[in-house]
């Protein structure tokens, strides 16, 4: 397995080298170092890396916005660094889809498991729209093979069980898939 991609927002230089220091004697890989949020976003974009260190209060654009940027656009899993625990900002980070919330001062420690956990989240996440995008692809398949069925059923007279088996049948002898036929038989009509 190969070290965590990482992309480190920090706008105090001092606190960006010592994270980067310190994700790096961890194994790391930093890809990219930024000192404001727009840059972040630029650079996610660019980079893909698996994790994003995002500080809340970054010039040109703040961490949070970058974040919800970052998310939604599937660039990278979001970790917010920063010195606010405000109830707020903690419900905006999740509500943009933040994996990690690290509040400093954080020590070397405290990195590993915050990379993990929001790698494992940002992976659950992916796959979960992978099966839903498959759900909704069996359901629209589905649907049109109900349409195809209803259509041979009022054009020919035939039964339900009928229908379907010579959409089968077609689709096995034309060696494609069943929503194929259908479709073929939709347009046909």
């Amino acid at each position: 397995m190969t070290a965590a991609r990482i992309l480190v927002a920090e706008d105090e230089s001092l606190i960006r080298l010592d994270l980067v220091e310190m994700l790096g004697e961890l194994g790391y890989q930093v890809v990219a170092q930024v000192g404001d949020g727009q840059s972040a976003v630029d650079r996610a974009a660019e980079l893909r890396p698996d994790v994003s260190f995002l500080d809340v209060a970054m010039p040109v654009r703040d961490g949070l916005s970058a974040a919800e940027e970052i998310v939604a656009s599937r660039y990278s899993a979001v970790v917010m660094v920063t010195a606010f625990s405000q109830q707020d900002i903690i419900a905006r980070a999740a509500s943009a889809g933040v994996m990690g919330y690290l509040v400093k001062p954080f020590t070397k420690a405290d990195l590993a498991p915050a990379i993990e956990m929001a790698t494992a989240r940002w992976q659950q996440m992916r796959d979960l729209e992978i099966e839903v995008d498959d759900l909704g692809d069996r359901l629209a398949a589905r649907d049109i093979v109900e349409r195809a069925k209803a259509r041979l059923q009022a054009d020919h007279g035939v039964s339900e069980s009928e229908a379907f088996a010579l959409l089968r049948k077609q689709a096995m002898d034309s060696r494609v898939t069943l929503a194929e036929v259908s479709a073929s038989v939709l347009e046909i009509s």
